[in-house]
């Protein structure tokens, strides 16, 4: 498991305000269920302060088909049971190279390595923050 190490965090913004919104916790659970099957490379980017796009991007990639797929069936099922939500759209599940989940605040990318080199979400959108990932602390 790999997490982005360039975090910024931007000196306007209360953390622990952003901590109380659940469209943050929605993300934070979606990097820890990516996490879960073994994601690298785990990044959230603040993207609604600087798009009304949505609030969150996680990003996550995997190394084969199956593992991005499954990362998205983890993801989803944690914001299920967690929040009670169900995407409003998901792409990509056929091909599985690029599987979307978009909750309208929160959408999370599951890629290949290749796609995600490729589209390179983290080069456009950079100038959305990117916020540390809360993973549990396993004992």
């Amino acid at each position: 498991m790999t997490i982005a190490t360039d975090i910024a965090t931007p000196t306007d913004l209360n953390l622990s305000e952003r901590e109380q919104e659940q469209s943050y916790q929605m993300a934070q659970a979606a990097a820890i269920a990516a996490d879960d099957r073994k994601g690298e490379n785990i990044v959230m980017l603040a993207i609604g302060e600087v798009s009304s796009l949505a609030e969150y991007f996680v990003i996550a990639s995997g190394f084969s088909k199956a593992q991005v797929r499954a990362i998205a069936v983890a993801t989803e099922d944690a914001l299920k049971e967690k929040f009670g939500r169900r995407p409003r759209n998901i792409a990509g599940e056929q091909d599985g190279s690029w599987v979307l989940l978009d909750y309208g605040d929160v959408i999370v990318h599951a890629m290949m390595a290749q796609e995600r080199e490729y589209y390179d979400l983290e080069a456009f959108w950079g100038h959305a923050p990117k916020l540390e990932v809360a993973l549990p602390v396993v004992e």
